[in-house]
């Protein structure tokens, strides 16, 4: 055993150093893991609103875009379909869109901003498949009714405000995505309706 006086300055340094040696280590070890928990560049535009050209769709023509990995349609109804919306309200499922499958200011008897243009999610509520547009053939679905969606994975059919028929397998009216008109001609889908 030593009789020799400790160094107390000494080892206040050795502890010193190490405590910040070993602070360092943790930062450098911490900040990639927190940065992992950020979305990457790719996962941000994936869900990036989409700004669509409507200037040129004309009535009874149908775009189809990408927003966050799903197919949406715009779809320019004509006058006829349009007056046509309220004759069927006996015939679907939830006619006032009473299930909140469109944002508030779609919540209306055609589920849309502006009635001529109908914007939703292209993918049947009963299991994810993508119905048809017929546009001049949906009466051979429903009588009666010239355009309409058809889903042909198991038969559910959909009016021209995404409005489910009764008696198919899909429980839900289409989806309406939010969004917001930017000019007479542009759309932009994924951001509600002034939130900008």
């Amino acid at each position: 055993m030593s009789n020799a006086p400790v160094d107390t300055g000494r080892r206040r340094f050795l502890t010193l150093t190490t405590a910040v040696v070993g602070g360092v280590g943790a930062v450098a070890t911490a900040v990639p893991f927190v940065k992992s928990w950020n979305p990457s560049a790719k996962a941000k535009a994936a869900g990036a609103p989409v700004e669509v050209n409507i200037g040129k769709v004309e009535p009874g023509q149908m775009l189809r875009v990408e927003w966050r990995g799903k197919p949406v349609w715009v779809v320019r109804r004509t006058p006829a379909v349009l007056q046509q919306l309220s004759e069927l309200d006996d015939q679907l499922r939830d006619p006032k869109s009473l299930e909140p499958q469109q944002p508030t200011y779609a919540a209306n008897p055609t589920r849309s901003i502006k009635d001529e243009f109908f914007i939703a999610v292209g993918l049947c509520t009963h299991l994810g498949c993508s119905p048809t547009y017929l546009p001049d053939s949906f009466q051979e679905k429903v009588e009666g009714v010239p355009s309409g969606f058809f889903c042909p994975c198991h038969g559910s059919k959909f009016d021209m405000a995404g409005r489910v028929f009764a008696g198919v397998p899909a429980p839900l009216n289409l989806v309406v995505p939010p969004h917001q008109y930017t000019s007479d001609s542009t759309v932009v889908i994924g951001v509600d309706e002034g939130a900008a």
